[in-house]
């Protein structure tokens, strides 16, 4: 019987070594090896003897780490072998696979890497290969999947993966809805690329998922995001998505910086979305879209089809064919003119501008070139201006009259009538007749009084933003188009707005003019002012810039009703930012509303005052209202505190004095402006400009920096100022996302899945100290401290700091402590950022509580940030100022000292603080080569039986373990160097979860 076992096992192994040559053999060695297995079945217990063989054949391959081509080979064989049902052998079939798989389940468990990686990678392989009428009984399934999801944690990434796609076959099943919560938990903290992108792929199509596959088309990686698009594509149907998700999904995938992701995500919008959801039908697809709402996005796809060549058909009717519709007295029609929809609308402006924009690049690629290249130039560019006259309608008058019936139409019609004005800019208006049908219409739409409602009382309510012309800036913008267009001459343009403008000014003058009517005027005097070079074009027209400012600004800023203000104040900062310099009256008024105007005034004043400052400068600012100045603005080295009730009374507090103590007002009061704005937000906003920007204000003192970085963070911890949670982390998004790509990740948008103002806030704060290159506080002076040696031991305890530095340092700490997303790369990015904020804030010899508490919070800081060897630097040299500072250092809070501490700063207390002092043995001196080796020797042999013993991480070193580097001796300083770099580097080989991690597992 022994003879007969071996001769067995024999067998196996040859068929096994030749299915590692080549997949060509691997059809005709299953049914030898079958064979062989069904002989061997004439035993007393069935397939247990082909079985024993085949485990000991089999064996070699979990000791091999490495995926090499012929080790993959093996392993797809044993699997379809395993996977494989004959019918005349079903019994057997079935009572192999199971104890295969009790086998492989052993294997999954087991210390040894090898082995834990195949064991995990046959048994997906089996899986994904099983057929549906494979009989395995249900404790066995129970035994595997259990086993799985031990696995989806293991350390290794290559495991993790693979137990993943092992369970994927299971998530669709309803009694397994934990395999979906586990992936997704799962996906929120994973680390490694590939390991998302296997969850990404096996996530099933439902309401619980949907959020997180589009929360991936966010991803850092680029495989990621692409998978996310193909399980969008394969998985959720069109009309299966939120509105909102479509547009996400969109704006995301078509602006993509990765070429592969664009493509993947116009795979999805032509095969999927527009040839099975919509028929083909390109207006369909955009009601899926709402537009109305989401104009870019429709604009988008629009232009990304028509780039790819998309065959966009005809047989939608063309503006030409909507003014010769034949319809009678019915619904939707007005006289001979069918309402046009609002996807067509947006249809046809796009294809236009397409045929426009390609018409006049082929023309220009025919001027310059010559002979027969021209030729074709030239034939194309005559093709595209063709179909462009076949779309566009005939004549100026038939434009003037589609656009018309469309506005008498109502408000359901107002973006339908913005898309159609917009083809105004499209036609020829060098006939003298035309340009004269166009130029009264667009004097009608200059004229045109903004929209109303009337409310239960009577009182008249504008619809829009009350600021534009129209109540909506995309409307004035399309009214603006026009009208240069039309009017295209030099000085045309200006002297046709301001006739306009005097017309409406008139009223206003003999003040007989409503509110709305100020609004109406005041609206197309900010249209002019933000569309001419300088105040000098407006010479010799209609309305003089004196004129305009002391019969209509100024006079507006001062009327009663607080929307005539509001756009009022807005109209003085555009003008008196065309000024050379800016005008006493002016600069007097805005500070006026800025101090006692109401709150909506206010935070227009506020944006007003901070363009002036940095336009003009705060000195001429001042000057223009005769503030003396005796020191310069860019040699101010602080900034005065004032009393507020002082505001209204001295005229002699400078510009930026006066916003700078904006920033202690009690008024936040947020405005009725659809972004909640505020105040406090427009300041810290302006100010958060300045510091970012500083190279481009010369005129602002660098001295001032430190103290405006310092009230902004100290503002933004603050509990009674949380709109300030704007003001640095919104600002200058585009700016950090060009100048600090790591942070923000490699995709379209911000790759940082906190997504909260509080966390983006601080990183903001981060970048503006490393953009001034000055720290909030000096590290020297903590230096400085720890060399002296003459720190006060007698400092009487104070709890003031909840409204200082230390409570900053606190709360960062305990952000710190608190982030979820500490593995994946953005997430590593803003612990950073966060820690080297708290590296550089200084603690106060009397705040012993918050001492103590800091130096405990400090411990979990490290730990986060321990691949950050500078910063790992910074933080221990702060825990070694810190002890010193602690009058009893060997004692910890108590634990109703620490729940105080937290209360006063708003946090939980259920924060670990850990203050114990560990002294750690004098490590053997060993040199760099030899450590180096050695992490080399481990990574050739992972095979190695010891395995597990290497796996174990190394504790990171804690603040208390490290002593301060001006009391030590040069031994002690080399030794404690050494420490640290092996602990650092200990950690880099052990965790083998990053995206470019070196395990030969993860390949």
């Amino acid at each position: 019987m022994a003879e007969e076992d071996r001769r067995l096992a024999g067998e196996i192994a040859r068929v096994l070594d030749e299915c590692r040559l080549s997949h060509a053999v691997h059809p005709r060695k299953l049914k030898e090896l079958s064979a062989l297995r069904s002989a061997s079945a004439a035993d007393a217990h069935p397939g247990l003897c082909f079985f024993a063989a085949f485990s000991r054949a089999v064996t070699p391959l979990f000791d091999f780490p490495r995926r090499t081509v012929s080790s993959e080979r093996a392993v797809r064989f044993v699997s379809a072998f395993a996977a494989r049902r004959d019918e005349k052998d079903a019994v057997v079939c079935d009572a192999f696979l199971e104890e295969f798989l009790r086998f492989l389940l052993v294997a999954a468990a087991a210390a040894h890497r090898p082995a834990r990686f195949r064991a995990c990678q046959i048994i997906s392989e089996i899986i994904m290969r099983l057929p549906d009428d494979a009989e395995v009984s249900d404790e066995l399934w129970d035994e595997v999947i259990d086993s799985m999801k031990q696995r989806v944690g293991d350390k290794v990434p290559a495991v993790r993966a693979f137990a993943v796609r092992a369970l994927s076959r299971f998530v669709n099943d309803g009694d397994d809805s934990d395999i979906t919560n586990l992936f997704l938990q799962t996906l929120c903290q994973e680390q490694n690329t590939e390991v998302r992108k296997t969850i990404v792929l096996s996530l099933p199509p439902s309401n619980m998922t949907s959020e997180a596959i589009v929360g991936s088309t966010l991803d850092v990686s680029e495989s990621v995001r692409k998978a996310a698009y193909l399980v969008l594509a394969s998985k959720f149907p069109l009309h299966s998505l939120s509105i909102k998700h479509r547009t996400i999904i969109l704006q995301r995938g078509l602006s993509d910086r990765s070429s592969s992701v664009r493509k993947e995500c116009l795979k999805m919008l032509k095969d999927e979305w527009l040839a099975k959801s919509c028929s083909g039908d390109l207006i369909a697809l955009m009601r899926f879209l709402d537009v109305e709402t989401y104009e870019s996005v429709g604009e988008a796809v629009m232009e990304a089809l028509l780039k790819d060549g998309t065959i966009i058909s005809k047989e939608y009717q063309s503006p030409r064919q909507f003014l010769a519709s034949n319809c009678e007295n019915t619904e939707g029609c007005t006289s001979n003119i069918q309402l046009m929809e609002a996807e067509a609308a947006l249809y046809w402006k796009i294809l236009c501008r397409h045929l426009q924009s390609e018409a006049e690049a082929k023309g220009n690629d025919a001027a310059t070139t010559t002979g027969t290249e021209a030729a074709i130039y030239a034939s194309e560019a005559s093709d595209k201006n063709d179909l462009l006259d076949e779309i566009l309608p005939a004549t100026v008058s038939d434009f003037v009259s589609l656009v018309k019936v469309h506005l008498s139409a109502g408000p359901n019609y107002c973006f339908t009538s913005r898309q159609l004005l917009l083809f105004g800019a499209m036609l020829d208006y060098s006939d003298v007749a035309n340009r004269k049908v166009a130029s009264e219409f667009v004097n009608e739409l200059l004229l045109r009084p903004l929209e109303h409602e009337v409310d239960d009382d009577g009182n008249k309510i504008v619809i829009g933003d009350g600021i534009s012309l129209g109540g909506d800036r995309e409307w004035a913008r399309a009214i603006l188009e026009l009208t240069k267009k039309v009017h295209a001459s030099m000085g045309e343009f200006e002297a046709v707005v301001t006739s306009v403008i005097k017309e409406l000014a008139q009223p206003c003058r003999e003040r007989t003019a409503d509110f709305m009517q100020w609004m109406h005027c005041l609206a197309l005097t900010g249209l002019l002012l933000e569309n001419i070079p300088s105040l000098w074009s407006l010479q010799g027209k209609a309305i003089k810039p004196s004129e305009m400012l002391h019969s209509l600004l100024l006079p507006g800023a001062k009327h009663s009703h607080i929307d005539v203000q509001r756009v009022a104040t807005r109209c003085l900062s555009l003008f008196g930012i065309l000024e050379r310099r800016p005008t006493g009256e002016l600069v007097s008024q805005l500070r006026q509303s800025f101090v006692d105007g109401a709150t909506s005034v206010r935070i227009m004043a506020s944006k007003s005052l901070i363009d002036l400052l940095t336009w003009h400068g705060p000195q001429e600012v001042d000057k223009a209202i005769g503030i003396d100045i005796k020191q310069p603005n860019n040699e101010k080295e602080g900034l005065a505190s004032i009393n507020s009730s002082n505001l209204r009374d001295d005229e002699s507090i400078g510009l930026l004095d006066l916003l700078y103590n904006g920033l202690n007002s009690d008024n936040s009061e947020v405005g009725d402006a659809a972004d909640d704005e505020s105040v406090h937000s427009i300041l810290g906003e302006g100010f958060a400009k300045i510091l970012l920007l500083s190279e481009n204000y010369p005129s602002i003192s660098t001295c001032l920096s430190p103290l405006i970085l310092h009230k902004l963070i100290n503002l933004y911890f603050c509990d009674e100022t949380k709109e300030l949670q704007r003001c640095i982390s919104t600002a200058f998004i585009p700016t950090m996302q060009s100048l600090w790509p790591g942070v923000y990740g490699k995709s379209g948008g911000p790759a940082i899945t906190v997504s909260k103002m509080r966390k983006r806030a601080v990183l903001a704060a981060q970048f503006m100290l490393q953009m001034m290159q000055i720290p909030l506080f000096s590290n020297e002076r903590k230096e400085d401290e720890l060399s002296s040696g003459n720190l006060s031991s007698s400092v009487q305890t104070s709890d003031d700091f909840d409204s200082g530095e230390e409570g900053i340092a606190i709360r960062i700490a305990a952000e710190v402590a608190g982030c979820p997303e500490k593995k994946t790369s953005a997430g590593k990015s803003y612990i950073v950022a966060l820690c080297r904020i708290a590296a550089s804030i200084n603690f106060r010899p009397s705040e012993q509580h918050a001492i103590k508490c800091m130096r405990g919070l400090l411990n979990g800081m490290i730990t986060s940030v321990t691949r950050d060897k500078e910063l790992v630097k910074e933080l221990n040299l702060m825990a070694a100022c810190l002890r010193s500072l602690d009058e009893h250092p060997d004692e910890g809070l108590s634990e109703d000292q620490s729940a105080a501490l937290f209360g006063k700063l708003g946090l939980e207390c259920n924060l670990n603080i850990d203050t114990s002092t560990v002294i750690p043995p004098t490590p053997a001196p060993q040199s760099g080569r030899t450590a180096t080796t050695r992490r080399r020797r481990v990574r050739r042999e992972v095979s190695s039986s010891d395995d597990e013993a290497q796996s174990v991480p190394l504790v990171p070193v804690t603040p208390s373990q490290i002593s301060v580097r001006s009391h030590r001796t040069s031994k002690t300083a080399a030794m404690s160097k050494i420490t640290n770099n092996t602990a650092v580097d200990s950690d880099d080989d052990e965790d083998g979860e990053s995206d470019a991690t070196s395990d030969e597992l993860s390949e």
